[in-house]
C-alpha cells in the first residue's frame, strides 16, 4: 500500500490540463460506484483528465512509483469494478466527452470515453444512423463505461452486446504507452483481436480514452405487444418457444409479479399488479405486424391470461420506461426495508431460462429472502435482485447465500456468471469457479504481459485466478 502521507503529487498536478484534488469528500463521492458490495478503500486522489495527455501522465506517474489506477467514467456499474482500492489513484475520464468524428458514408462515429450513451443516441438521430446497445441505465453510462464492461441492454436479443459495435479503441497501458488496436474497416484480420480482449477487462489493462463504433441506419418506430401470464414459468417457456421459431424482436423482456408491483410503488404504469409475469416484446422490422400476431399466438397457446398492444408510440414508450423503472423500484423498495439489495446477472440458454426462474423461485422459498426477477428474457439474461436488511446479520447472511446460490445455478445450467454487469469485486471469486485452470493461467499470463507490476484495477475482476 502506498504511502498516503509520503507521496508529492505536485510533479503529476502540474503536469494535468484537467484536475487534481486530495479532498476528503470528493474522494469520498467518487470512491463508489453503484453496487451494493463495495468494499472501497482510501484513495490517494481524484484526477478528472481531460485529455489522452493527461491519461498517459497519470500511467507514467503511477507505474514509475507502484501506484494503483482505478479508471473510472460514469461510475454507473454494479459490480464494484470502479470502487477505490487503498492508496490509488481514481482516474476519472467523464470529462472527456465530444464527438471527434462522424462517418455517414461508412457509419461509424468516433467517440472519447466520456460521452453518454443516450447523448451518442441523441446526436446521431437528425442523421438517420444509431448506436444500438441499450443498458438499462443508459441516460448516466459513459461509453468508455460501457465498452469496458462490454454492456448489454435490452436490444441485445436483435443487435447484440458492445462488443459486436467496437471497430478500433485507443488504450493508454500501464505505463503510459499510447496503443491503438483494432481497424476500421468492415473487415480486418491482421493480428490478434486485442479489441475484444479489451473490451469488457473492466479496466483491469488499459483506459480506453477514444473509440471507433459501428453505427446503423435508423429504424422506424417499433410495434409493441404486452402479454400477462399467471406465473413466471408460463412466461419463460414462451419465450423459449418464440425465439425457437427464428424470431427476431428487438426487444423481450420479463418483470416478474413483485417487480411490477414495485414499479407500481413509485408510478403509474397502468400495469397488473395481480399477475404473476408480464412479457413486453418489440419489433422494428418490415415484417412488425406479423412479428406481433406471431407472438400474441404463441403466447396465448403457452398460457397467457392477456395480450395487449400499444396503439401510439407513446404507448410503447410507456411501456419500455415501466421496464427501464424496474431498478429505480427496486431501490425504492430497498430503501424502505433495510437498504440491502444485491442484483444479480446470470446468463443461461433460452432453451434452460424456465429451469433457471423455477429455481430461483425454489431459493426463495427455501431460504425465505425476497427476490425479484427481471431478464432480458430473449437472449437468456436474468437479473434476480436479492433484498436484505443491512443492519441484521442473520439478513445479510441470507441474502448473500441466495445470491451464491443463484450463481451456482446459473453454472449448472451451462450459464455464465455475468451477461453484462461484469465481475469486480461482486463475482471475483466467482470469475475461478466458471474458468477451467487453462483458462484462469491464460488471464494471469495476459495480465502479467500488459500490466507486469499489477497497478491497473488490482483486487477487482482478476483478484481471485
Amino acid at each position: 500500500m502506498t504511502d498516503l502521507a509520503a507521496t508529492d503529487l505536485t510533479p503529476l498536478a502540474a503536469e494535468l490540463t484537467g484536475s487534481l484534488t486530495t479532498d476528503p469528500d470528493i474522494l469520498a463521492t467518487h470512491s463508489l460506484d453503484e453496487s451494493e458490495y463495495r468494499p472501497e478503500g482510501q484513495a490517494l486522489c481524484l484526477v478528472r483528465a481531460s485529455c489522452v495527455a493527461d491519461v498517459v501522465a497519470t500511467m507514467r506517474f503511477a507505474h514509475a512509483r507502484g501506484i494503483p489506477v482505478v479508471p473510472q467514467g460514469a461510475r454507473s456499474g454494479l459490480s464494484g469494478a470502479a470502487c477505490a482500492v487503498d492508496g490509488g489513484i481514481l482516474l476519472s475520464v467523464r470529462s472527456m466527452d465530444r464527438i471527434l468524428g462522424l462517418d455517414e458514408e461508412n457509419k461509424t462515429v468516433t467517440v472519447e470515453p466520456g460521452i453518454i450513451n443516450q447523448d451518442l443516441k441523441d446526436a446521431l438521430r437528425p442523421h438517420g444512423l444509431a448506436y444500438p446497445p441499450d443498458p438499462g441505465s443508459v441516460a448516466m453510462c459513459t461509453i468508455g463505461g460501457n465498452i469496458a464492461t462490454n454492456a448489454g441492454g435490452m436490444c441485445c436479443v436483435k443487435y447484440g452486446v458492445t462488443r459486436e459495435y467496437v471497430r478500433e479503441i485507443t488504450v493508454v497501458l500501464a505505463d503510459g504507452t499510447v496503443t491503438r488496436l483494432g481497424h476500421r474497416t468492415v473487415k480486418g484480420v491482421a493480428g490478434l483481436d486485442l479489441v475484444s480482449l479489451f473490451t469488457g477487462s473492466e479496466g483491469t489493462l488499459g483506459v480506453i480514452v477514444e473509440a471507433t463504433l459501428k453505427l446503423v441506419p435508423l429504424g422506424a418506430a417499433p410495434l409493441t405487444a404486452l402479454a400477462t401470464f399467471p406465473d413466471v414459468r408460463t412466461a419463460t417457456e414462451t419465450v423459449a418457444a418464440y425465439m425457437a421459431t427464428g424470431a427476431a424482436p428487438s426487444l423481450l423482456e420479463m418483470m416478474d409479479g413483485m417487480t411490477i408491483g414495485l414499479i407500481n410503488e413509485i408510478a403509474d404504469f397502468g400495469m397488473d399488479s395481480s399477475v404473476g409475469a408480464v412479457l413486453i416484446m418489440q419489433s422494428d422490422a418490415v415484417t412488425a405486424a406479423d412479428d406481433i400476431a406471431a407472438f400474441s399466438e404463441t403466447a396465448r397457446d403457452h398460457g397467457a391470461v392477456d395480450v395487449a398492444f400499444a396503439d401510439t408510440p407513446e404507448e410503447s414508450e410507456m411501456l419500455v420506461a415501466a421496464r427501464r423503472s424496474a431498478q429505480p423500484g427496486n431501490e425504492h423498495y430497498a430503501r424502505n426495508h433495510g437498504g440491502g439489495q444485491l442484483i444479480d446477472d446470470v446468463c443461461v440458454p433460452r432453451s434452460a431460462l424456465a429451469d433457471f426462474c423455477s429455481g430461483v423461485d425454489a431459493i426463495r422459498e427455501e431460504t425465505g429472502v425476497t427476490i425479484a426477477i427481471v431478464a432480458h428474457a430473449g437472449d437468456g439474461n436474468v437479473h434476480p435482485s436479492v433484498f436484505y436488511d443491512h443492519s441484521d446479520p442473520a439478513s445479510v447472511a441470507a441474502a448473500t447465500a441466495a445470491f451464491d446460490r443463484i450463481m451456482a445455478l446459473g453454472l449448472s445450467l451451462g450459464g455464465t456468471i455475468t451477461g453484462e454487469h461484469g465481475v469486480g469485486t461482486l463475482k471475483a471469486g466467482w470469475l475461478a469457479e466458471e474458468l477451467d485452470e487453462g483458462n484462469r493461467r491464460l488471464h494471469r499470463d495476459i495480465k502479467k504481459a500488459v500490466d507486469p507490476t499489477g497497478i491497473l484495477n488490482p483486487g477487482k475482476m482478476l483478484s481471485h485466478l
